[in-house]
């Protein structure tokens, strides 16, 4: 399935202030996320799905839905959309959060998100990852990170 995104109020706000100052790339990137491209259309554009992530995490888009892959056959029942989190996505955003918080001291449990192959063996670490943030940064800051991992 492939997400929609579209600008949050932020990302509208960076595109006619440049009050965050985005990078070049990412700015551009920005600029193309209209409500109508898929991810896969958008990581096509700007060539990295990096800079989506960072645009994502950084509350400057949002998903608006995802649309399925094939079509369905005519007359046929269509289930209402399930929610697919893309893991790969989920975890790369996930380490990026925690090291940008904790810095060094979390690379064991980087590596141990970044191994995780499903949901019921990630939670657990982002749980502990969320704890980790809070020790070293404050509550706020470990339900940030909850909350941009939420947003997925």
């Amino acid at each position: 399935m492939a997400t929609i995104y579209r600008k949050t109020d932020k990302g509208i706000d960076e595109i006619q202030t440049r009050a965050h100052r985005l990078a070049p790339r990412a700015r551009n990137a920005l600029i193309l996320v209209d409500g109508q491209r898929s991810d896969d259309d958008l990581a096509r554009l700007v060539q990295t799905e990096e800079t989506l992530a960072l645009l994502l995490s950084g509350g400057f888009i949002e998903p608006v839905s995802q649309t399925a892959a094939a079509t369905p056959v005519a007359g046929a029942p269509v289930p209402a959309p399930a929610r697919q989190i893309d893991m790969v996505l989920l975890r790369r955003i996930a380490v990026r959060l925690l090291n940008d918080q904790v810095g060094p001291a979390a690379e064991e449990l980087s590596m141990r998100i970044e191994r995780a192959k499903d949901l019921e063996t990630l939670r657990p670490l982002l749980i502990a990852a969320r704890k980790m943030i809070v020790n070293v940064r404050g509550e706020q800051a470990g339900a940030e990170y909850i909350s941009k991992l939420s947003a997925l």
